[in-house]
């Protein structure tokens, strides 16, 4: 289930140029510290990589002067010439790519640009975990050639991991949905490709961010700088949470960034509870914790929640804060500890958590060109590798909405003249969504299209935002002579965007009204390609019969223009799932972003947030996504019964509510797993890879999810053959729910797994064992 055998292009200008200005590198960059040519300071303990890692730290640290100290506590962290340290940044961005969005990443020269991935959640939508590790692979790669020729750092705050809460948040492309566990999954699995397998060494940095309960940037008037989310215990633990805990303890990231906005009325960047006890302490973090960029000035200045910048200062440090993005720590933390705030050994504990971190990158190691990942540079950026894996992360990312009898694929043979329309449709830079970088190169939509046959080509809108029908009739006049339409309609990053939340989830302008005109003229087969990274309301082509096939190509990088064209004429079998859920427009008409609530409340007529929650009605549900075959699901081999092993001290009124649902750590979950063998049969003409989505629906409960997302696979099945999948579900983990005071439990009694039309039932049983 890995990604697929690769067919690599010859190598691009692109990579041509950066041979010819390998020539202009000159000689490697000197050392960040430990110079071996400096006798002076490469003798220093920290210096000195057979000393254990914990030694060299507490040595430098020793070393330190709290004026040093304090200028070490910022992402623009001060050189110490006497210890012959360099200055560092720590702010780089690596969401879908090397991104210079942050300031410790500069593009130009040797390295004009680096492979740019599609968006996270359209990445997401190939529901392919060794998909999400092997793009993480590529792009540390990419860093750490950049870091080599002095044009990047080594640490990245990427991933978001937020949940899709709200379809109106504008960075909720970023993430990978509103499945905790798939963002989770997605976390862990591309944070290990970032961070590599090199034992307590790392490749890079990674860092999951923004915890917690951050969804909202800017809407009706509330801004993420005054915001204040109020959660319940259940919904941090049920679904805000998810995402970072198994980031930290599955994928063993070195770095969580607090967010903007309160919780329950304290600031997340000056909340001990958030900080030292969970992230550091409960879920036991080996890294550092890092603000959202000025968090720490913004609850003092914008929330107002101390009363001098010392005092907010020793907050933020004193419940767990490591590192500020911004000056506010540099600037106040001396006069904290000389006015009895702070202790100076609450910042020497936060330089521990950052230099360890510096000197598991081999920061402090020396000469950087002898140390692994020391030969890597420009040669080994936009490689003609590196760029078909973003070509096929498009292509898995693609999610077939709609496909009205024989609509797609095209056919070379019917189809041989294309009209290409709509303000997506030679999209470029619109492709690579937000926190990009400069791409290696594009291919639109049209140019894409374009390989195939011969293409007829008009706006239709002059931008996404199309307030008027200037150029409908052109337009129309092309569906009329050609043999098939594509539409390429949508969103770009001026209708969602960080700090941009939408207002509304139907199409932008009078798009909807090109779209019906001109598959109301088309005189073949009219298709609807959207770009978004948020749903969008399309039931009325959803609804018509002249509108043939729907396809969601989310942000699709770099190469999404040939990853569509592929789709629509078969080369690839799409095989992508909805992340998120496409609500109609009235689902937000009366909805606040600002309720955190998850769960349907009856009496409030609160409709309830994502599909493991909401009732009502949908444009298309989470998980939705067809092919160009059909797959049959069997269960060969699933217990009936998974008993549940107790501590034995454990008393059934101590360890159960009313008997039906056990508290999590008071069962013995180490390798308390289900396990299911599932065969997938492709019944039609064409190979295919199956996204194959396990859901559990547990004993009926009101503070249980409707179902939830407990494991999902990919199997590559050719035409009229079967593949059998083992499946294997942490008991736990994932078929555990959470009461209302935010306690997790596993529910005795009769869980439904779902795959597809099949469903299986299983019993837990709980069962006390001796002591």
């Amino acid at each position: 289930m890995g990604i697929g055998s690769l067919t690599l292009p010859s190598p691009p200008q692109f990579v041509i140029l950066s041979l010819l200005l390998l020539c202009a590198f000159g000689e490697a960059v000197d050392p960040f510290a430990c110079d071996p040519k400096d006798a002076v300071t490469a003798g220093f303990p920290f210096c000195k990589v057979s000393m254990p890692m914990s030694d060299r730290v507490n040595d430098l640290v020793g070393r330190l002067t709290l004026q040093e100290k304090v200028r070490l506590l910022i992402n623009g962290a001060a050189p110490i010439p006497r210890l012959g340290i360099k200055g560092y940044e720590w702010w780089s961005e690596a969401l879908h790519g090397v991104s210079d969005v942050g300031p410790g990443t500069k593009f130009g020269g040797a390295f004009p640009g680096a492979t740019s991935f599609p968006q996270v959640i359209s990445t997401a939508a190939s529901f392919n975990a060794t998909l999400w590790e092997a793009i993480g692979r590529v792009v540390s790669d990419e860093a750490r050639a950049m870091y080599n020729g002095g044009s990047a750092g080594l640490t990245y705050w990427s991933p978001n991991v937020n949940i899709f809460r709200d379809p109106r948040w504008g960075r909720g492309q970023e993430t990978p949905g509103e499945d905790p566990v798939l963002a989770g999954t997605y976390a862990a699995y591309y944070v290990k490709g970032l961070q590599g397998n090199d034992g307590d060494r790392l490749k890079v940095a990674a860092c999951c961010k923004h915890f917690t309960a951050y969804d909202l940037d800017n809407w009706n008037g509330v801004d993420r700088f005054h915001f204040n989310a109020q959660v319940s215990k259940q919904d941090i633990e049920d679904t805000f949470d998810v995402p970072f805990k198994m980031c930290v303890q599955d994928g063993n990231v070195a770095s969580v960034m607090c967010s903007y906005n309160e919780v329950n009325g304290v600031p997340t960047c000056a909340d001990p509870n958030l900080l030292r006890n969970t992230v550091r302490g409960q879920w036991k973090l080996d890294g550092y914790i890092v603000s959202d960029c000025d968090s720490v000035g913004v609850f003092y200045n914008t929330q107002h929640y101390t009363t001098t910048p010392e005092q907010a200062a020793a907050d933020a440090i004193k419940a767990g804060l490591d590192l500020d993005c911004g000056p506010f720590l540099a600037q106040h933390s001396e006069d904290a500890v000389k006015q009895g705030l702070l202790n100076e050994v609450d910042i020497n504990n936060a330089l521990v958590n950052t230099l360890r971190v510096q000197m598991r990158l081999g920061m402090f190691d020396g000469e950087p060109s002898v140390q692994p990942f020391g030969k890597l540079g420009p040669k080994d950026v936009c490689t003609p590798s590196n760029q078909e894996l973003a070509l096929e992360a498009a292509r898995q990312g693609i999610v077939l909405l709609k496909n009205s009898g024989v609509s797609l694929p095209l056919s070379h043979r019917r189809h041989r003249t294309v009209a290409v329309i709509g303000p997506n449709s030679d999209a470029t830079v619109s492709m690579i969504g937000n926190y990009a970088g400069v791409a290696c190169g594009y291919t639109s939509p049209l140019q894409g299209i374009g390989s195939y046959v011969k293409t007829i080509h008009q706006l239709g809108c002059a931008n996404v935002a199309c307030r008027d029908d200037k150029l409908f009739s052109a337009a129309i006049d092309a569906a009329r002579q050609a043999d098939a339409t594509v539409l390429v309609m949508g969103l770009d990053q001026s209708i969602e965007a960080e700090f941009r939340d939408r207002t509304g989830l139907l199409l932008p302008g009078r798009q909807q009204e090109l779209v019906s005109k001109v598959a109301k003229a088309s005189k073949g087969p009219t298709v609807l390609v959207l770009m978004s990274g948020g749903p969008i309301d399309v039931s009325f082509a959803k609804n018509d019969p002249r509108i043939g096939a729907i396809l969601w190509a989310g942000y699709p990088g770099q190469a999404g223009g040939a990853a569509i064209a592929d789709v629509l004429y078969g080369t690839t079998n799409p095989g992508g799932k909805l992340p998120m859920t496409w609500y109609p427009q009235d689902y937000v008409s009366n909805l606040a972003m600002t309720d955190m609530a998850m769960r349907s409340s009856r009496r409030r007529n609160y409709p309830g947030r994502t599909y493991r929650f909401y009732k009502g009605p949908v444009v298309y549900p989470f998980g939705h996504g067809l092919s160009y075959t059909n797959f049959v699901h069997t269960i060969v081999n699933a217990p009936h019964v998974v008993t549940v092993p107790l501590d034995g001290h454990r008393r059934s009124g101590n360890a159960t509510v009313l008997g039906k649902a056990i508290k999590v750590n008071h069962a013995r979950c180490n390798k308390l797993s289900l396990g299911l063998q599932v065969n997938v049969k492709n019944t039609g003409s064409k190979d295919g890879t199956h996204t194959m989505l396990v859901f559990s629906t547990p004993p009926a409960g009101h503070w249980a999810p409707s179902k939830q997302l407990v494991a999902f696979a990919k199997v590559y099945v050719p035409a009229r053959s079967e593949q059998q999948v083992g499946i294997s579900i942490h008991v736990c983990k994932f078929l555990s729910v959470v009461d209302r005071s935010g306690v997790r439990r596993i529910p005795i009694g009769l869980h439904r797994i779902h795959i597809g039309d099949v469903k299986h039932s299983v019993s837990l049983e709980a069962a006390t064992l001796g002591v």
